[in-house]
């Protein structure tokens, strides 16, 4: 058995001074004192917060783009995970036109089964909307996929909108929930040979083909066939202050809509894509970085309670080799970013630290709500007696700097290099295994699928 003492727990009724033990990789007595028998593993967490492992809800790892595959596979992916206190990653399993969401789900297992510092299970993105694939929904469930996407983007990947409506109610008797990238796509690509004609071939054409409108118009249209479906919605990587107002807009009429947004709109702004010369293909993703006013606006929406989800859409792709793909026609720029490693550092640093934001409140965002939304609760998510001992011990004390020189991320730069970082992991637990400790890795493959 191990016990961790000295510590403040973070709870799901609150914070407060305790001490746990797990065994089994099972989480076996909560209690303000714990003795330690003689084959007790002790680990001293005093001064620090113990938080449930965090969840990361999306992220993009083994990926094919057609052109090229990130740069962090299920292995790398996961170290980094570890390493910054990420102890439960959901990837997305993509469906291929004319193949199977049973093809998806097996290609995706074969990506990362055996190979993950951390846990991991999958969404599925329907892309080829059929009454085959139709009939494979309750296939899913029964593998454990229980959280699902769809496009409003990207000519490979979208549907429209009634095929939207048609998967949306086929998953309501399944109780599965929906994730869309909404953006407009048909409106991304002649903004996309505006910018080109005008002859803007560089990282700027980006955000002007990606205006803040393309998003929150299709969030408000999938909000609609969402109200036409009697379903909720999962709306992810949120990124502007248009597309809130929609989500706002929807919720003020009686819908539920879940919200995601990430790190990068919250820290970062669009005037990365006005770096000199290429350095702003580091920041190509999409949606891209919004205005300052935007970012803003974010934040309060995040410490107001209106955002429910703060995942990475990690998708890392090297600068040097992936990303000069694009270098002569920014549409070519291989599209996302890494950040699976310093979610939890970034939200630390930049709200909790603040005191703009409670532990207990990062735990909801990074952890306990992930875990709900996504059918891990209560195994996921928490500290409590027979929940899965899945544990980051967070030293609120460490002053450390984000540099792509000493990160886990296999990729050659970081979007926040240079960051100021305070706290980070002083103990990382999957499944009961000390899969990282201060920030580096044990090399335990502890990682396992979690079935939903």
């Amino acid at each position: 058995m191990t016990i961790i003492k000295n510590g403040t727990l973070v709870l799901p009724d609150g914070v407060r001074r305790g001490e746990l033990a797990f065994e089994n990789g099972v989480i076996t007595k909560i209690a303000p004192v714990l003795e330690a028998g003689a084959q007790d593993q002790v680990f001293d967490a005093q001064g620090c917060l113990v938080f449930p492992g965090f969840i990361d809800g999306h992220t993009h790892l083994d990926m094919d783009s057609g052109t090229t595959v990130t740069a962090d596979d299920f292995a790398s992916g996961s170290c980094a995970a570890v390493c910054g206190g990420t102890t439960t990653l959901v990837d997305f399993a993509t469906q291929d036109k004319g193949h199977t969401l049973c093809e998806a789900l097996d290609a995706w297992h074969q990506k990362a089964d055996g190979k993950c510092a951390c846990n991991y299970a999958f969404h599925m993105a329907v892309t080829d909307w059929n009454e085959r694939t139709c009939a494979e929904l309750p296939i899913m469930k029964e593998r454990g996929v229980t959280s699902f996407k769809a496009y409003y983007a990207y000519d490979n990947l979208r549907l429209d909108d009634a095929q939207m409506y048609q998967l949306l109610c086929a998953l309501q008797p399944l109780h599965g929930v929906l994730g869309v990238h909404c953006e407009n796509g048909t409106l991304v690509n002649e903004l996309q040979q505006e910018q080109l004609a005008r002859g803007v071939t560089g990282p700027a054409g980006h955000p002007a083909s990606r205006p803040p409108v393309v998003e929150a118009e299709a969030i408000r249209r999938l909000c609609a066939v969402a109200k036409l479906a009697d379903s909720t919605v999962h709306i992810v990587h949120l990124s502007s202050a248009e597309g809130l107002e929609e989500v706002r807009r929807a919720r003020r009429a009686g819908q539920t809509v879940w919200a995601e947004t990430c790190p990068q709109y919250l820290v970062l702004d669009d005037s990365r894509y006005a770096l000199e010369g290429f350095e702003g293909a580091k920041y190509i993703m999409s949606p891209p970085l919004r205005s300052e006013a935007d970012r803003q606006t974010l934040r309060q929406a995040v410490k107001n309670g209106e955002i429910d989800t703060i995942s990475t859409d990690h998708c890392s792709y090297r600068f040097d080799t992936q990303k000069v793909l694009g270098k002569d026609d920014f549409t070519k720029i291989p599209n996302g970013a890494p950040g699976i490693e310093h979610r939890p550092a970034l939200i630390y640093t930049s709200f909790v630290a603040t005191d703009e934001m409670t532990a207990a409140e990062m735990c909801r965002l990074l952890a306990e709500n992930p875990a709900k939304l996504f059918g891990m609760w209560p195994r996921k998510g928490c500290l409590a007696e027979g929940s899965d001992a899945d544990i980051t011990v967070w030293d609120p004390a460490a002053r450390w700097t984000i540099r792509a020189a000493t990160q886990h991320q296999n990729v050659d730069y970081t979007p926040y290099e240079g960051f100021e970082a305070i706290g980070r992991p002083r103990a990382v637990y999957v499944g009961g295994e000390l899969a990282a400790k201060d920030g580096e890795p044990t090399g335990v493959c502890a990682g396992r699928y979690v079935k939903r």
